[in-house]
């Protein structure tokens, strides 16, 4: 099954303040498994599907989800490869994958250091 394609405007809500993207909450970062794999992914060059799995503690079709999610959107590029006479998948963030988490950080902690008027 082939996803549509969406445009890379739609891909982003814009920050509240108008600001630039690289500093735009973003909703298909936002879900919680997707943060924590974007996380994982922005601390590394690249890791294995399975460890992925094994530290969120979901099923391997749970994660590919979330994974096709951030593929779709140009976030996450997977890579596969035999290693040890088994078939591996390796994640990692593109650059804009990683722009994205970064700017989509940035905008939390602006949320989180808001004071009250």
């Amino acid at each position: 099954m082939t996803r549509p394609a969406r445009p890379a405007r739609s891909r982003r809500a814009a920050s509240e303040g108008g600001g630039e993207d690289s500093d735009a909450f973003d909703a298909v970062i936002h879900a919680p498994q997707r943060l924590r794999i974007c996380a994982m992914l922005d601390a590394v060059t690249h890791i294995e599907f399975s460890l992925v799995q094994e530290r969120l503690g979901v099923s391997a079709s749970v994660l590919s989800k979330h994974v096709s999610v951030l593929m779709d959107a140009g976030y996450v590029e997977q890579r596969k490869a035999v290693r040890d006479t088994r078939q591996r998948v390796w994640l990692e963030l593109t650059a804009e994958g990683r722009a994205a988490y970064r700017g989509h950080v940035a905008a939390l902690r602006k949320i989180v250091d808001q004071s009250p008027e």
